[in-house]
């Protein structure tokens, strides 16, 4: 509503939103690219959009390009359609399916960009891939991490034989979707620019907590106690002489145990010598982003399991679609996708639904 008005900050404080704060005007701390179908919506709703609704279109979405992304990489249609199901919920994402607040609007339009990204980019469509790349990185700045990634997966899927010739030809057809993502990243930097003085900061740093408060951002002293609550933590606390689940995060392996089975794929590989190829990079990656994640002064507050483990689920998507077939198609994997939906339906409804 403030867009329509001409202004970049809001008129007043709204504390729910978690607003920054400069030179006495209130700013949205997120990325833009989330606002825009809202702001497209208000023309029709007015300050009243739907976006309970919009995080559910959003995964609808992701769902069919994982179904097609899955089916094109030798998954038979049945097995890919139940795997890309419990790609969307059998994780810390279903909770964040059941709202529309602008932290979980902006994580599920991500890790839908994200997923359409690699679809477009495995299907020989590296133009339409990157510009959805750069949309995920305005709605999750640390999506960044996927750009190298998949542009070498998708040169190294090209490619029979590796010359100079042919990785000339293969940087040929990603010029135009690299022009595209830098005239988006671009949009980004004047945006910023406009907002906060600088290219690269979305506002985060000008939120009470970090600007005035004492808190860091980032820091690498965050990183033991966040591997405590967020990695090893269990999902149960006792309370009184009952067990109840934990309101403020536990081991994001538990709650996304897609995360636990690409750790244990990993692992496998290596002890048979097969981590190879693209497997390698997609290891290093995960858990450099992973590590990004821990630096962070929180994972995401009152939440189920760790809700910024939502943006590592398409690091376990390539995984899973780069042996061409459907063998990691395991009665383990079902057993576990299972329990971890039926987690996840327990804490959406003892976490989520009650606010």
């Amino acid at each position: 509503m403030a867009w329509r008005e001409g202004q970049a900050h809001l008129p007043e404080d709204v504390p729910h939103l978690e607003l920054a704060i400069k030179d006495g005007r209130y700013y949205v701390s997120f990325p833009p690219v989330p606002s825009i179908p809202i702001y497209l919506l208000t023309f029709i709703f007015g300050d009243r959009v739907p976006d309970g609704l919009l995080v559910k279109l959003y995964v609808i979405i992701a769902y069919y390009a994982l179904c097609r992304l899955l089916t094109r990489s030798g998954w038979r249609e049945g097995r890919a359609a139940a795997m890309a199901f419990l790609l969307c919920t059998a994780s810390a994402m279903l909770p964040l399916l059941l709202s529309g607040a602008v932290w979980y609007q902006a994580q599920v339009m991500a890790f839908m960009w994200t997923v359409l990204a690699i679809d477009a980019l495995f299907g020989n469509k590296p133009t339409s891939g990157l510009l959805f790349y750069a949309l995920a990185v305005g709605c999750r700045p640390f999506n960044a991490l996927y750009g190298p990634l998949i542009m070498g997966l998708y040169m190294f899927r090209s490619q029979d034989k590796w010359h100079a010739w042919s990785l000339r030809q293969c940087l040929k057809t990603l010029l135009p979707g690299i022009a595209v993502g830098l005239s988006v990243a671009a949009a980004y930097a004047w945006y910023n620019m406009l907002r906060f003085g600088h290219p690269l900061e979305f506002g985060h740093n000008y939120l009470p907590e970090f600007s005035f408060q004492g808190g860091k951002q980032f820091s690498f002293s965050h990183i033991p106690n966040n591997i405590k609550n967020y990695v090893f933590s269990l999902p149960f606390d006792h309370s009184g002489d009952t067990l109840a689940l934990k309101r403020f995060g536990f081991s994001l392996f538990l709650a996304t145990p897609i995360l636990l089975m690409l750790i244990y794929w990993a692992v496998r590989d290596g002890i048979t010598k097969q981590l190879s190829g693209g497997k390698l990079p997609i290891l290093f990656t995960f858990l450099l982003h992973l590590l990004l994640l821990l630096s962070h002064r929180t994972f995401g507050g009152f939440q189920y399991g760790a809700r910024y483990a939502v943006d590592l689920i398409p690091y376990a998507v390539l995984y899973l679609v780069l042996d061409h077939a459907d063998d990691k198609w395991t009665k383990p994997l079902v057993v576990i996708m299972t329990l971890g939906l039926c987690l996840a339906i327990y804490g959406s409804l003892v976490i989520v639904l009650p606010q």
